[in-house]
């Protein structure tokens, strides 16, 4: 299946099922994937390992160039149209993990002090599969933001391995014990998906699967959970998404510990 790249720094305001109205922020290669995971339902496809050795990242300055200036001109728009223009969320997301960004943490006060100048009624929102949480300043960074949405696809290795392929192992109980580390600030999310993957079964709403996935959810305790299934095209056109009835009877297993959920089919 066809997929796409992300080819500016800052990009939309984009229509996002979880986020609302959303500003994108792309702190990586506009050309190409640039992950330590390389899921296999990635709408941006999957990593190509030359390229990432070839390219180079925006540098903070651009970032903060690139931000200022779409801000100001959505401010101006929104004087000239006398309407609100201003957007739900201003969102790290784009070709790949935010986090991995040397400059992170300088770049989210850059990003709060922009907001505070241009978008006050902004939340700032980062989409992360939590695998640099073992360093503390990207850890001060994320709890500067309004929603620190953290990966968690399932409590297996063997699921994880699977569905994510991380760049370098990292074992699900310290993904989980460092999300734990973090607070009841963070937000979890889960892509459910059902199929297979080079002959092997893909599916992290079996039985096992829910009921660990459950128990690490509260370990964790987050402010709350948000599950989805697949909306775009994947690399694998093996995988399918999971049916809604079955997406809102998963939500029910957190809701009723107390733990909110917000379910996009």
């Amino acid at each position: 299946m066809s997929t796409f790249l992300f080819d500016e720094i800052v990009f939309g305001p984009v229509k996002s099922r979880r986020l609302g109205v959303s500003l994108g922020i792309n702190l990586l290669p506009t050309d190409c994937k640039y992950c330590n995971f390389d899921c296999i339902y990635c709408e941006c496809g999957r990593n190509d390992i030359q390229k990432m050795r070839e390219n180079t990242l925006p540098t903070r300055t651009e970032i903060y160039a690139a931000l200022e200036h779409k801000l100001i001109a959505m401010q101006q728009a929104e004087t000239f149209h006398a309407t609100s223009l201003q957007p739900d969320a201003i969102t790290f997301a784009g070709n790949g993990e935010p986090t991995i960004h040397p400059d992170f943490a300088g770049i989210i006060d850059d990003t709060v002090s922009l907001c505070n100048r241009y978008a006050p009624n902004s939340k700032i929102s980062v989409l992360t599969n939590a695998t640099m949480l073992h360093r503390q300043e990207v850890v001060e960074a994320l709890k500067k933001t309004d929603m620190p949405i953290l990966k968690l696809d399932s409590a297996f290795d063997t699921t994880i391995a699977l569905m994510n392929q991380p760049v370098k192992k990292i074992p699900a109980f310290q993904l989980i014990e460092q999300m734990q580390s973090f607070g009841k600030q963070c937000i979890i999310q889960t892509m459910f998906i059902q199929g297979t993957y080079r002959s092997q079964t893909v599916d992290n709403t079996m039985p096992e699967e829910l009921d660990a996935w459950e128990r690490a959810v509260l370990v964790i305790r987050p402010e709350r959970v948000m599950i989805y299934t697949i909306a775009r095209n994947t690399p694998t056109e093996t995988i399918r998404k999971v049916p809604g009835k079955t997406l809102h009877e998963i939500a029910g297993r957190i809701e009723k510990h107390g733990i909110p959920v917000q379910v996009s089919e």
